[in-house]
């Protein structure tokens, strides 16, 4: 596979998140540095959940020896130093010291473009090393301060390349950044049971009577929808925290922020259209439900 048809096929997969990525509304170079941004985050979470491409052409690419590439901690080590390359400094192709994985030889000019820092890039790495060593979080505090990493690095990204960084804006950022992560983590509470990951908190699953084993089961018992209805009227109220983002800002930047909140609500939707029960598959929201979610965004944050 070639460089540019790999990188792509992990591109591909914007289309199926909560939120519109990069939509057509945004200016071109806008649209090209959050895909940059994107490509980067989204290999992330597919060398931490195992989910690459067959054929090993990742860890070809980071140069993981092909016994290796089914080593998480050591691809992303090998994707962490692969990340300082870029933010060495320009370096001719072929160059040893130039970043050698194409989404991050596309990320490369977006980051001097936009004057963006390591941190964020590095946090998203530490929560994916997270996940290969924390497989339950005991309480709503730790599942917090792991979307700290795992989610909020992408919200500050977002408002780093449209130049709108501001502390109150990257506040209200961080809560609905957060809030789409344990989203995200109910709709797909049976998928990451599978690979033995629980981001239920264990207080909460004790305090509603929930049982690992419960998690297996192809439909929610009524404890399980309690604890799900619980967790989604919390998500619920970090996205009203965090919505003023959108009445913050102008023009086209407004209604992507306000599709970032209407993915959320929408997801949260469809969980309640499904009475709370994710185990059946997740629960995914109608385009048309987005679509009027993002207009009543549009109107509440006016």
């Amino acid at each position: 596979m070639t460089a540019p048809g790999h990188a792509r096929t992990v591109l591909d997969k914007a289309a199926h998140e909560n939120f519109p990525v990069a939509p057509f509304f945004l200016p071109r170079a806008w649209r090209a540095d959050l895909m940059a941004v994107y490509g980067y985050a989204r290999l992330v979470d597919d060398i931490g959940d195992g989910d690459l491409a067959p054929g090993g052409a990742d860890a070809a690419y980071l140069g993981v020896e092909p016994e290796h590439a089914d080593d998480r901690l050591t691809m992303l080590d090998a994707l962490e130093a692969d990340l300082r390359r870029v933010f060495a400094g320009p370096a001719p192709a072929g160059d040893p010291d130039a970043p050698r994985h194409p989404l991050l030889r596309a990320l490369a000019p977006t980051v001097r473009r936009r004057g963006l820092t390591p941190r964020p890039f590095l946090d998203l790495i530490a929560a994916n090393r997270q996940d290969q060593q924390v497989r339950r979080y005991p309480t709503y505090d730790d599942l917090l301060g792991y979307c700290e990493l795992s989610a909020n690095p992408v919200g500050r990204l977002v408002l780093a390349i449209t130049g709108t960084t501001s502390p109150e804006r990257v506040r209200c950022s961080d809560a609905v950044c957060t809030a789409l992560q344990i989203v995200e983590h109910l709709q797909d509470v049976a998928e990451d049971f599978g690979r033995d990951r629980i981001y239920l908190p264990a207080e909460d699953m004790k305090r509603f009577g929930v049982k690992e084993s419960d998690l297996a089961e192809s439909r929610a018992s009524a404890q399980v929808r309690e604890l799900i209805a619980f967790q989604a009227v919390r998500a619920g109220r970090l996205l009203d925290e965090g919505a003023p983002l959108v009445g913050s800002v102008s023009g086209r930047l407004r209604l992507l922020l306000a599709g970032f909140v209407a993915g959320g609500r929408a997801a949260l939707g469809a969980i309640e259209a499904r009475e709370h029960d994710v185990l059946m598959g997740p629960p995914k929201p109608a385009r048309l439900g987005l679509l009027r979610e993002a207009g009543a965004t549009l109107r509440r944050e006016g």
